[in-house]
């Protein structure tokens, strides 16, 4: 019988708050939060420590609201809110299957969630718990792609998982050209020049500089979260 072992000991997940919908159109889908809080759970039980971000674009995007008249600054505290309540679901999510977690928010709302403190946080991952950072930055004008740049970092995380509803990193949107080709390696500085619109310019700027190597796979195919812990070849890795 064949061990697994972990190749990341110390790990940033960031998922899409679109990940959560499943085929909702908007909201959170019950039974993909509790599948991806199963796949969690495994990595945890393989010792790695894991840091998560959650986007709210499945409850409100910021970035789109100016053209319902709702002001950025705004409409951006809005979305970070929405990171809190996709927080709040994976962590009783998580919890339900005996793993111990965490919800720290940049924006203070002590009831529900702790306060991030980054020597806090290093701390819930040694004693194996997993941190969920909520509310993004805390900052408007910041996306959840950037909070996990910067979270990751905090945390001295070995990588960033980007998990994504397509493979990896296309040189076009494989899901309107059926002839896009996927990287299997990419580095931050052909991301920017290309402007491939898997992470921001500023998260990838984050990575490039702090040499922070990422990660881009499916997560709709069950298991790729332990396939990438394990070191397997799945998505396309960004750095270099």
């Amino acid at each position: 019988m064949t061990v697994e072992k972990a190749f990341y000991k110390k790990v940033l997940l960031k998922l899409s708050g679109e990940a959560l919908m499943g085929d909702r159109s908007s909201g959170i889908d019950p039974d993909v939060v509790n599948s991806i809080a199963g796949e969690i759970g495994e990595v945890v039980a393989l010792g790695v420590q894991l840091g998560v971000v959650v986007g709210g674009g499945n409850i409100f995007r910021g970035s789109e609201a100016k053209t319902g008249g709702i002001d950025r600054t705004t409409a951006d505290y809005m979305g970070m809110l929405g990171t809190v309540i996709n927080s709040l679901a994976l962590q009783s999510a998580l919890e339900h299957r005996g793993v111990e977690t965490r919800v720290q928010s940049a924006i203070e709302m002590k009831e529900i969630a702790e306060p991030f403190i980054q020597r806090r946080a290093i701390r819930h991952l040694e004693k194996g718990r997993v941190v969920i950072f909520a509310g993004g930055t805390g900052n408007p004008y910041f996306t959840t792609d950037t909070a996990a740049s910067l979270r990751a970092m905090e945390i001295k995380a070995e990588v960033i998982m980007k998990a994504t509803m397509v493979e990896g990193v296309y040189d076009k949107d494989p899901i309107k050209y059926s002839d896009a080709l996927m990287f299997e390696r990419i580095s931050y500085t052909a991301m920017l020049t290309k402007s491939l619109k898997v992470m921001d310019a500023a998260a990838i700027s984050l990575c490039r500089d702090h040499n922070l190597p990422v990660v881009v796979f499916n997560l709709r195919k069950p298991g790729n979260i332990k396939r990438v812990i394990c070191g397997q070849p799945v998505g396309t890795i960004v750095g270099g």
